[in-house]
């Protein structure tokens, strides 16, 4: 392996091309454009009257297996995979999620991919980008501030202050505001009562954004989202409280997906960024609208595993879009994610790594962990999608070990496993993966949900527990009876399930690694996002604002005496 230059050292001497010519190469005219500078732009909706005939491209969607803190490359496979695709001259866009500037500055650094494949301008990205995420959060903190003011002047909806669910949010991971009380210091500063912040991007706007179809889609879903209730049990929403129209002008330029390009200057959409554990986890659906009418193949990323985002894609986002069904799904995986699942040594975040145990061949523990991939592979199987496995390489990978990863994968049911080394080599070391992708997407899918909406809530929810993650069985808090009953007295029962649960395992714990079987997945609350359009189930613990670590990542970045920023990942 050559020596690579860090990230930020690949993305600052990358050749950027005109963002312009990158539009033109996909078929967006300059008219369609809405500039922010010279490399990054928005793409007005009216394309989509333009492309409307347009039939629709090949659609592929990279998950993965349970995250580890080792970080699985998934970003930098799904960029990588274009990068693979347009080397053998095939016509591909890339769509992805925008990252949050908590985990930047938090534990997780960049999230705009890395070495040779990532997405650019990096820097931009990585923080203000064109303003989307401060978008989101305006909106969702004047909803909040229109709550407490409607209780403080007269409280004429007859809001229940115990009963408000919008919090304020702030794109910074902060644990001070994960629990504080507002209202204090007299009658002049509202009503005091007990609150905490979130981080944007778990905001429901944010959601909403991600899910809307137009602009008067967002309206409509926005004016649905459910702030409070009154004393009687009814739901106050944004319509009531006649915010929706000044939110909605808040977003109006949000809406509307990013182009970028990656280091081989093949386009980027990117746009929206929910989190997958506590939301649906997937860019917009504009922007694969936009993408699969001008790209031959278009290669998009769910967060986390297969049993977060990538179902959510299937059970939420395709279901909601109207966009054709995934034509391939591709599992990531590492031999050291799979090391450490089958126990070989411990990762936790911000904590230090036996190095020794990390990179020491271990093939039994592979196969132990193994029993993870096995898992993913499966559960996307029961969607009849045909999966490609990719195995993100690292140097001390032996043969050995790669040959247990393809074994366990083929005989899970994978159609292919391919070694991905496009964070060394770029798209040429996304080629084989590239190849078996098209040979897998002209292969017909038997593409189904898998629920029906008709069906109870319960049903949805432990359909998802026992064939998704394994759960022997479901148990409910008595709090989430209650809202199970009155969700279904209010006709919300139709709505799909966005289950919010850990990403570190299967189940609800993350301590249990590989494959856990024989555990009940404990549903503490169900909560609605109605302007989004589903349920999501809380199992377990759930944070909805990070904290930084004992070193957060922002300790490394800094500004040079040229103005060039440094130590960004």
């Amino acid at each position: 392996m050559k020596n690579v230059p860090s990230d930020l050292e690949i993305a600052q001497a990358a050749k950027l091309k005109p963002i312009v010519e990158i539009a033109k190469k996909i078929g967006i005219k300059e008219s369609e454009l809405e500039l922010f500078g010279k490399h990054k732009a928005k793409i007005s909706l009216s394309i989509l009257e333009r492309l409307k005939g347009k039939p629709f491209g090949k659609y592929i969607d990279v998950t993965a297996i349970t995250p580890t803190p080792l970080g699985e490359g998934k970003t930098v496979i799904t960029i990588g995979l274009s990068l693979g695709l347009a080397k053998i001259g095939k016509k591909v866009i890339t769509t992805l999620r925008q990252p949050s500037m908590g985990p930047v500055f938090g534990i997780k650094g960049g999230a705009a991919g890395g070495g040779y494949s990532q997405v650019l301008p990096m820097e931009d990205i990585n923080l203000h980008f064109t303003g989307d995420i401060h978008a989101v959060g305006a909106a969702n903190n004047l909803l909040a501030a229109f709550i407490d003011n409607s209780v403080s002047k007269g409280n004429k909806l007859n809001i229940n202050p115990d009963t408000i669910v919008t919090r304020r949010v702030v794109d910074i991971s902060d644990r001070a505001l994960r629990h504080i009380r507002t209202g204090l210091g007299g009658e002049d500063n509202g009503t005091p009562r007990d609150t905490g912040f979130d981080i944007t991007v778990a905001s429901e706007v944010m959601a909403i954004l991600a899910l809307s179809n137009s602009l008067a889609d967002l309206r409509n879903r926005v004016g649905k989202m459910i702030a409070a209730f009154t004393h009687d049990g009814r739901p106050v929403t944004a319509e009531d409280l006649k915010c929706a129209g000044a939110m909605t002008v808040l977003l109006k330029d949000a809406i509307k997906p990013n182009l970028v390009q990656t280091t081989e200057n093949t386009a980027c959409i990117m746009h929206a960024g929910p989190f997958a554990n506590i939301a649906h986890g997937n860019n917009s659906i504009l922007a694969d609208m936009i993408a699969l009418k001008l790209a031959d193949y278009v290669v998009t990323e769910s967060g986390f595993g297969a049993d977060c985002g990538a179902e959510k894609f299937m059970d939420i986002k395709c279901r909601m879009s109207g966009l054709k069904p995934p034509d391939a799904v591709v599992i990531v995986c590492s031999v050291r994610a799979l090391k450490m699942h089958g126990g070989a040594f411990k990762a936790a975040p911000g904590k230090k790594i036996d190095e020794i145990a990390l990179k020491k061949e271990d093939v039994d523990a592979v196969k132990r962990g193994g029993a993870n991939l096995e898992k993913h592979i499966e559960n996307i199987k029961l969607f009849g999608v045909p999966v490609v496995v990719a195995i993100n390489r690292f140097l001390y990978d032996t043969d050995r070990e790669i040959a247990a990863v393809k074994e366990i994968a083929l005989n899970a049911g994978a159609e292919d496993v391919a070694l991905s080394e496009v964070w060394e080599k770029g798209g040429e070391g996304g080629i084989e993966l590239a190849r078996s992708i098209v040979k897998i997407c002209d292969k017909k899918s038997d593409f189904k949900f898998l629920y029906p909406l008709d069906i109870p809530i319960k049903e949805k929810i432990e359909i998802i527990a026992k064939k998704i993650y394994g759960a022997k069985n479901v148990s409910y808090s008595e709090e989430a009876q209650k809202k199970i009953d009155y969700y279904t007295k209010l006709g919300y029962d139709k709505l799909p399930i966005c289950m919010a649960k850990t990403h570190l395992s299967l189940s609800h714990d993350p301590e249990l690694k590989a494959r856990p079987i024989g555990f009940v997945l404990p549903v503490r609350d169900i909560r609605i996002s109605a302007g989004a359009g589903f349920l999501y189930p809380l199992c377990g613990e759930m944070r909805t604002m990070p904290g930084l670590p004992s070193v957060p990542a922002g300790t490394k970045v800094d500004i040079d005496s040229d103005g060039k920023i440094v130590g960004l990942f």
